[in-house]
């Protein structure tokens, strides 16, 4: 069975740090993009970063940008989110997505989510 769990959320102050972790299972991690999304309170799902199969190449969003990195470690099959400088505006359920599009199939794959809320 397919499966990814993210943990590492909570409760922090304005400029506080966590490091969110998503392990997977069930399928072939290593073959995957991973993208790290997140859903503010009322708002609509929207893009962090991703990090392809390999590691070799990272994005983000401009929100996030110099403050997250993405990484994973393949022969654990997890990946990670490390924040910094977080700040209200980061408040959301943080979600993990692995991804992959071949010729004849896609494969999109979620987590369950992690709340992370920044407050004073």
């Amino acid at each position: 069975q397919v499966q990814l769990v993210e943990s590492g959320g909570g409760l922090v102050q304005p400029g506080g740090s966590l490091k969110l972790s998503c392990a997977a299972s069930g399928f072939a991690f290593n073959t995957f993009k991973m993208r790290w999304y997140r859903r503010p309170p009322g708002k609509e799902r929207e893009f962090i970063a991703t990090i392809t199969d390999q590691g070799g190449t990272r994005m983000y969003a401009d929100s996030v940008k110099g403050r997250f990195t993405i990484s994973r470690d393949n022969h654990k099959n997890m990946a990670f989110l490390e924040m910094t400088n977080l700040q209200p505006d980061d408040t959301a359920v943080y979600y993990c997505n692995a991804f992959k599009s071949s010729s004849r199939d896609d494969y999109d794959y979620w987590g369950q989510g992690t709340q992370v809320t920044v407050s004073s």
